[in-house]
């Protein structure tokens, strides 16, 4: 560690000035790259994130997400070791999807409702792809198969939570940690109580919290758009310059030692930079390759997020005390486990893919109404999102009445 301290930055110096120098040597594909990922932060990423960044913001301000936290605390620390505010992080990350987990947790930072194992056990777990990118843009445009949706969210969501398991044994115990065992009576009115205190404390207007929540996203919105930009052009330059050549050779060597197909080296190189270049590279990666192969390098893909989503989250969280490496090893692990169980689970659920691959949704061509990626998107994310954010309060519901039968017998 202390070795990696004196030589990271005369190694991120010497890769800075690499990428000045690709783009002089190379400045019209470095343009023409750059504007790709202005296209695709423009056409997806702001209208995408930036209505998530200002609700959250107002959220705040109203104290809702107080009240949340309240509710679902003694659901949240038994299983995960986070306070209960992180129920609803958990519902918001699923549903809009990376990196809008991080945002969350950076506010309830400044808020000083969470420490700092507490942030990074909840990033580590949040940081997911949203069900619109991963149902319409990789099922549908990338595989061209619907069917595979179904294999990819249940590996990819079910691998986080997981993963918020496993963290659960990161870091020091703490007093809250040790008082979550009682479930205090009246607790709806205890997080009534914490909501308007939360909103008392805030004291802003609705216009003023709006116009705030506005100008903060935007400057987000465009941190994130720039980051994009920059991976876009940094892959397309090593790409030209033949230096990702390198790369895909040590790949290859190690792809062959666990006699992974070398077909999706590409993929998982690209995934390993960027998310949509490494999902659209695995769901292309060739006919001859199994579907089970190119599913999971996609369950991987989307699990490990890539540095640019990486860079996103870091950005996010760099004035608190966030620490990377814990953040670096939980998306590996979620990789692992979501391949896991893309292999587990793909015979016990190829009688259902077959069947909803097959299946002739309700807008067919043959009636003039097609339904595409588009509406593939829309049609299962809705249901997806409602679902994400009554799981938790459904399931802490379950458990009050379990606990009042208890009582009762």
């Amino acid at each position: 560690m202390q070795l990696w301290r004196k030589l990271h930055t005369p190694f991120i110096g010497f890769a800075v000035v690499l990428f000045i120098l690709l783009f002089v040597y190379y400045p019209a594909e470095g343009m023409k790259a750059a504007a790709r990922g202005v296209e695709i932060w423009w056409d997806i990423l702001f209208p995408a994130l930036f209505p998530f960044f200002v609700i959250s913001e107002v959220l705040l301000g109203f104290g809702i997400v107080h009240f949340w936290g309240t509710l679902l605390d003694p659901l949240m620390r038994p299983l995960f070791r986070v306070p209960g505010i992180g129920g609803f992080v958990m519902a918001m990350g699923f549903a809009s999807g990376y990196p809008v987990g991080a945002r969350l947790t950076s506010q309830l930072w400044d808020q000083r409702l969470i420490d700092r194992a507490e942030a990074e056990r909840l990033v580590a777990f949040t940081s997911t792809s949203d069900p619109i990118f991963l149902i319409g843009a990789v099922s549908v445009g990338f595989f061209h198969d619907p069917s595979v949706a179904l294999i990819l969210a249940v590996s990819h969501y079910g691998g986080a939570l997981l993963v918020g398991l496993l963290m659960r044994f990161y870091g020091p115990h703490s007093q809250a940690d040790a008082s979550h065992s009682q479930t205090k009576p009246f607790i709806l009115y205890k997080a009534l109580q914490a909501m308007h205190r939360a909103r008392l404390l805030d004291g802003r207007p609705l216009g003023i919290l709006l116009k705030e929540a506005v100008q903060t996203s935007l400057r987000l919105i465009f941190v994130v758009g720039g980051l994009v930009v920059f991976f876009s052009s940094l892959l397309e330059l090593l790409s030209i310059s033949h230096i990702m050549d390198a790369i895909y050779g040590m790949f290859h060597f190690i792809f062959r030692l666990f006699r992974i197909p070398d077909q999706l080296v590409q993929a998982f190189v690209n995934g390993l930079f960027e998310v949509t270049l490494g999902a659209k590279s695995a769901g292309t990666a060739g006919p001859d390759i199994p579907l089970i192969h190119k599913a999971a390098a996609a369950a991987f893909i989307l699990s490990w997020s890539g540095l640019s989503v990486h860079a996103q989250i870091v950005s996010l969280l760099t004035h608190t005390k966030f620490r990377y490496l814990p953040f670096v090893v939980a998306r590996f692990i979620h990789g692992l486990i979501s391949v896991l169980l893309v292999l587990l689970l793909w015979i016990p659920l190829k009688p259902v893919l077959g069947r909803f691959s097959q299946a002739v949704p309700v807008f067919h061509s043959g009636s003039g109404l097609e339904m595409t990626w588009i509406g593939w998107s829309m049609f299962a994310a809705v249901p997806i999102f409602f679902v994400s954010l009554a799981l938790i309060p459904g399931i802490f519901g379950v458990y009050r009445l379990l606990r009042l039968l208890t009582k009762l017998l």
